[in-house]
């Protein structure tokens, strides 16, 4: 596994903790929109190893440096979080021309 796919996973499963209703915002408020910044971060290092291991779509860490953008509104930052964690693990598990055929992904 790609450092890049790595990093798609991560972020994917921080991005599904922050899009939980009431526990994301509780999260985001509590540490006064530092995870929004934290986010920023890493989508920006995960869409750069994306670019140069050329390891699938960069649509996930591009929707998600948007979502860091407007993550404090409150009802469109939930959505946005949702669908940004989904379409990272999505991309996440696609497989790449590197993997092996025979390798079974759960």
């Amino acid at each position: 596994m790609t450092i890049a796919r790595t990093l798609k996973w991560i972020t994917g499963a921080f991005e599904a903790v922050l899009g939980i209703p009431i526990l994301g915002g509780l999260i985001v408020l509590g540490f006064s929109w530092t995870p929004l910044f934290v986010m920023l971060i890493l989508h920006i290092v995960t869409l750069v190893f994306t670019k140069v291991e050329k390891d699938g779509p960069a649509v996930g860490s591009i929707l998600g440096i948007i979502t860091s953008c407007v993550g404090w509104i409150p009802i469109l930052g939930m959505i946005m979080h949702i669908l940004t964690a989904v379409c990272l693990m999505v991309t996440a598990a696609i497989p790449s021309r590197d993997d092996d055929p025979n390798t079974i992904i759960m």
